[in-house]
């Protein structure tokens, strides 16, 4: 058994039932295979078994009263994973599907994401078996206060400063932030994703899904192509899918597609994005109610998807940006997106696609980039955020989205180049994966056993 397979295996025992985390520690280890045979202080220091444990997981209650007068429990969390670059920084998800090794799976990968930004932030995840869906505004304001009724203990402006993901916008930041500074009396850079009315940054909301295109076209530019003219598959119908739709339509691509939890939406001519964003950010309805103005458009419900995989990936394109949610590109859908011929996939999402869906992009020779890489930007932007904060100052949109742009282009650089340092040019998972990994390893071992 080789000393990554040890470390694999006692985590499975220390940290059983925990599958999605497994993954996400796979992937990485895997990688690093010829970053370790080519410097042993880092098996020397143990770092392998340092960085896969987190410096502290918060385990607690959330006891709320619905709109019935009913007491309901969620469960909360937040993994304060790494901090040898900065103070942990991470988002909280807010989602039925929220558990420990969810949790840590995000909390592992957004060290390394952080890492490759270059910026001054250690990893660190969160939130909550909470489903925002259907609730009134009143019932997520009241679980809102209950969950940060405990985390703000454990968070600050120098230490661990959250930020949104999948079930948290800029409402549930608001009420949370609200009841932080009721209960602390300071008024503090303590979360991103803020409103612009008390200390928000512009580009925050497009950051990801703008960074993920960004990265595409410095795939497509080191092959000598670029965004011009492709046709694009896009799943998800959040803020990074949106607005991943609207960069793409801005660099002269189209998007074609677009999901949510109910279904698929395809639209030969190009999805209308601002009838999406009427459906998905003020109305907050499903994708089927697209078909009312374009009846030639194609709604597929989740129960009509193939078995081996999602009716997203299914269409021809040029393109794919899985921008909704972990593990939602399968070995299938890679084998039908090949078949159909795409060249290039960039991820928006965490972890989207299989470890045998990378598996097979990467033996086709597509360009791909990885999420920890291709999704930094919406991480990167939160930290211009802080740093806004931190001088008193607001930046123009402009300045924030040029800076987002060469965050993006410096990551890219890193991958591409480590890649090549290691004979595997063009495998930005393996670039983006030692890259990132040892920046933070060599942090570790400058501040000693800690």
């Amino acid at each position: 058994m080789t000393y990554i397979q040890k470390t694999i295996a006692d985590l499975k025992c220390s940290s059983p039932a925990q599958t999605e985390f497994y993954q996400a520690v796979e992937e990485v280890l895997s990688s690093l295979e010829p970053l370790l045979e080519t410097n042993s202080r880092y098996q020397q220091q143990a770092i392998i078994q340092r960085i896969v444990e987190p410096e502290r997981q918060i385990m607690f209650r959330v006891p709320w009263v619905d709109d019935n007068g009913n007491i309901q429990v969620n469960k909360g969390y937040r993994v304060e994973f790494n901090s040898a670059l900065g103070p942990y920084k991470g988002g909280l998800r807010f989602h039925p599907s929220v558990n420990a090794g969810i949790v840590k799976f995000l909390g592992f990968e957004q060290i390394f994401k952080n890492a490759l930004t270059g910026l001054p932030i250690g990893g660190g995840k969160g939130g909550a078996n909470f489903n925002p869906k259907g609730r009134s505004d009143s019932e997520i304001m009241r679980f809102c206060q209950s969950f940060m009724s405990e985390l703000y203990r454990h968070i600050g402006p120098n230490c661990d400063v959250p930020a949104g993901d999948i079930g948290v916008g800029a409402r549930e930041i608001g009420y949370m932030f609200g009841q932080y500074k009721r209960l602390t009396g300071r008024y503090e850079g303590v979360l991103t994703g803020k409103s612009l009315l008390w200390g928000g940054s512009l580009v925050r909301k497009e950051a990801t899904g703008y960074g993920t295109v960004y990265f595409a076209e410095y795939m497509l530019d080191e092959r000598g192509d670029n965004l011009q003219g492709k046709r694009c598959l896009v799943s998800g119908a959040g803020n990074v899918a949106i607005y991943a739709m609207e960069k793409l339509y801005q660099l002269g691509a189209t998007p074609i597609s677009c999901s949510d939890s109910a279904g698929t939406l395809y639209h030969e001519g190009g999805i209308d994005l601002r009838l999406i964003k009427r459906l998905k950010e003020e109305q907050r309805c499903g994708l089927d109610e697209y078909l009312d103005i374009y009846p030639d458009a194609i709604h597929t419900p989740v129960a009509d998807y193939p078995k081996d995989g999602h009716a997203v990936w299914r269409y021809v394109a040029d393109a794919a940006f899985p921008c909704a949610t972990q593990n939602e590109l399968t070995l299938g859908d890679a084998q039908a997106l090949l078949a159909n011929g795409c060249q290039l996939v960039s991820e928006g999402a965490n972890m989207p696609t299989t470890h045998e869906a990378v598996d097979a992009f990467l033996a086709a020779g597509i360009a791909y980039g990885p999420g920890k890489a291709a999704n930094a930007g919406g991480v990167a932007t939160s930290q211009l955020e802080m740093a806004q904060n931190a001088s008193m100052q607001t930046w123009t949109f402009e300045q924030v989205d040029l800076r987002l742009k060469q965050i993006m282009k410096n990551i890219f650089i890193s991958a591409s180049d480590t890649a090549k340092e290691f004979g595997q040019d063009g495998n930005l998972v393996l670039g983006a994966n030692i890259a990132g990994f040892r920046r933070v390893a060599d942090a570790m071992i400058e501040q000693g056993v800690v």
